[in-house]
């Protein structure tokens, strides 16, 4: 049988077997809209109506139904060629359904999206590669006016974007300043005025050894901007203009610079293995004594962001001989605090952070004091003593300086506080503790606290179904949190969308999932925390929408962000279950499978009734893509129950709802009826 290869990238072309379809086929503008169509859609089939509503919505329906019957014969005929067939096997209908026939289909943008994926899987430059030259021209430029492409254009433009920047940063950590540069400069033109590129692009030229290039494209920048915004660059390009420019700096201090910077960028950016080699670039350059203790410690604490204590230990070792005064001491101790908590030397690692965090108060250094409540907010999760020990930390903020790390250290507890919330042995009583926190973080009139307590107490009564009391609660934990701007932490923002949903008022949940995205994307300790839960809650609310396009956009964002920060296991747990379902609808069973299996290694990781249930749901979901009703509603009734026993009564009656389509052989039935 002949395949269907289909281009949608740069220009729209068609070919059958090793017949190129004629553009002049497509002389009639409709019939190649409907063949787009399906090609972009999830698992390449849409309903009658759901066309008709694109590409006629001004018409009436018997209207419209005249209009698609005559595209759909005219479609057919371009695909069937001069040879008289009509092509009816190359766009199927099935009852309502017109489809492509999946099992002799290739889609261009489906091989980018497989190449996307096998390259932030493996993280192999060829992958990379080969996704960014499917992209072309990006998707179909010749319809930049229809409404319809515009947000498959959009999406796929991003990942471009986002494809292209995780490979330069890929390139730059390898040591490969041209081959980046190369890349980077592909974004560039893609978006000349996007500053940050631009420097980026600059400060790659002077690792290069290419300066001329670096001043060049700053001027360059500086003429666009004036031209276009009537601005010059910001503060930090300027600085990074004038470091190149500059001739009274030696080169060997200008690299160690640069390279500890794009480490520090990488380890914003979650990427721990480019940020260590950025940091040896750095090394390999640097002669000064405190640099060096620095770069080490820093090496370390990339090493320990991958979970290598061993690897880190010599680093550490290191930066002792390097080390000259006691601030920077103090956060060596702490670093090595981390390689005891990661070893499970609880008392060794507390002894440590204690250290540390006297010498950061000691010394006024922020970073510092915050890293050290991190260690002993873990040390105390790992002992099971948190609650108290979190209790005690709000009676003493008073005398810590926080500063703007305020939120870095309510983030972590956040993330512990999913422990309590989701765990058989916790979850009852969080909400008596959670007001119990709230009274004594206004007795210290800790705002930051009273914002976490909130919030806190706010997850306590929605997962427990008390909509309007876990709404004023996350409501005022928003009020508290929203004058510290990126210093806030997003959660209770997702919280709200996510009560959107369990209230049937999904349409009301996009405002607090645009604040949640703009916390997430200026604070970048709140990237691994937020980011699986933002995609996951913004795929809940498509799927309760009816809008399975949207659904399946948000968990290819997550996908994504978990490739670019890194994953939080239990902040981001809603993902594998959500994310199992919006795959299963579009037909996607391997893609379904992956996800069952990581709610499965959570659940096993955690041991809870609520991890569980996620894990069955997730499963349910697996098994109704690979069409097995039997399973598929045995996992979503075992869910059920297991969210009884958690008490989530909106989950439970969402697993019932997916159990009886189940066992009616259909998979789109988590919707309220």
């Amino acid at each position: 049988m002949e395949v269907l290869w289909i281009e949608l990238f740069g220009r729209f072309r068609v070919v059958v077997g090793d017949r190129a379809v004629p553009d002049a086929a497509w002389s009639r503008r409709k019939p190649a809209a409907l063949v787009k169509l399906l090609a972009l859609a999830p698992g390449h089939r849409l309903r009658r109506e759901q066309v008709m509503d694109v590409l006629w919505p001004e018409l009436d329906p018997s209207a419209a139904a005249a209009n698609l019957r005559k595209a759909l014969h005219a479609a057919r005929r371009a695909l069937g060629g001069s040879d008289g067939a009509d092509g009816a096997g190359l766009i199927v209908s099935i009852g309502d359904l017109l489809c492509l026939p999946s099992e002799r289909l290739r889609v261009d943008v489906d091989d980018y999206r497989t190449f996307a994926a096998a390259a932030r899987r493996t993280q192999d430059v060829n992958a990379y590669s080969s996704a960014l030259e499917l992209y072309r021209d990006g998707l179909l430029p010749e319809d930049v006016y229809d409404d319809w492409a515009g947000g498959p254009r959009d999406e796929l433009r991003d990942d471009w974007t986002a494809l292209a920047r995780e490979l330069a940063r890929l390139l730059e950590a390898r040591g490969e300043v041209n081959e980046a540069a190369h890349t980077v400069a592909r974004l560039v033109g893609a978006d000349p005025s996007h500053e940050e590129n631009n420097a980026w692009l600059m400060r790659l030229y002077a690792l290069a050894g290419r300066r001329d290039d670096a001043r060049r494209q700053y001027d360059r920048l500086r003429e666009r901007l004036a031209a276009e915004l009537g601005t010059e660059p910001g503060p930090r390009t300027q600085r990074l203009y004038e470091e190149i420019r500059g001739d009274a700096r030696a080169e060997p201090a200008l690299s160690t610079d640069l390279w500890e910077k794009v480490g520090d960028l990488r380890v914003q950016a979650g990427d721990a293995v480019a940020a260590v080699r950025a940091y040896e670039q750095a090394l390999a350059a640097s002669t000064d004594a405190a640099a060096c203790a620095r770069l080490h410690r820093r090496c370390a604490t990339a090493l320990l962001m991958q979970h290598l204590p061993d690897a880190a230990e010599p680093h550490l070792a290191a930066a002792d001989g390097f080390a000259r005064d006691e601030a920077e001491r103090g956060r060596i101790a702490c670093a090595r605090a981390s390689v005891m908590w990661e070893r499970s030397e609880l008392g060794a690692a507390q002894d440590l952070a204690t250290s540390a965090h006297a010498a950061a108060v000691a010394h006024g250094d922020e970073d510092g004091v915050t890293d050290a409540l991190e260690i002993l907010a873990m040390i105390s999760h790992m002992r099971g003593d948190w609650r108290t020990s979190l209790q005690a930390t709000i009676r003493r903020l008073a005398a810590d300086d926080l500063g703007g790390r305020v939120s870095r250290f309510y983030e972590i507890n956040h993330c512990i506080g999913q422990h309590q919330l989701y765990g058989d042995g916790s979850a009852g009583d969080v909400e008596e503790y959670a007001r119990q926190t709230l009274v004594l973080a206004e007795r210290a009139d800790a705002i930051a606290a009273q914002a976490f307590a909130w919030c806190l107490l706010g997850e306590s009564l929605l997962l427990r179904g008390h909509w309007d009391e876990a709404g004023a609660c996350l409501e005022r934990s928003c009020e508290l949190y929203t004058p510290m701007g990126s210093r806030s932490v997003a959660l209770p923002w997702m919280r709200l969308a996510e009560l959107a949903v369990c209230t049937g008022a999904p349409d009301d949940a996009a405002p607090y999932l645009k604040r949640a995205t703009a916390i997430a994307t200026v604070a970048p300790t709140s990237r691994r925390h937020a980011w699986g839960r933002l995609h996951a809650t913004a795929a809940l609310v498509a799927l309760e929408q009816g809008d399975q396009e949207r659904a399946l956009r948000s968990v290819g964002a997550a996908r994504a962000a978990v490739a670019r920060y890194g994953d939080c296991p239990s902040c981001g747990a809603m993902l594998n279950q959500v994310g199992a379902e919006a795959l299963a609808l579009a037909g996607d069973r391997a893609g379904a499978r992956a996800f069952a299996e990581a709610a499965r290694n959570t659940a096993e990781r955690f041991d809870s009734s609520a991890w569980s249930a996620m894990a069955e749901a997730a499963a349910g979901s697996a098994a109704a893509a690979d069409g097995d009703p039997a399973q598929a509603h045995a996992r979503f009734e075992a869910a059920a129950a297991l969210y009884e026993k958690a008490e989530q009564p909106f989950w439970a009656a969402r697993s019932r709802r997916q159990a009886i389509a189940a066992a009616r052989g259909n998979v789109q039935g988590t919707r309220r009826p």
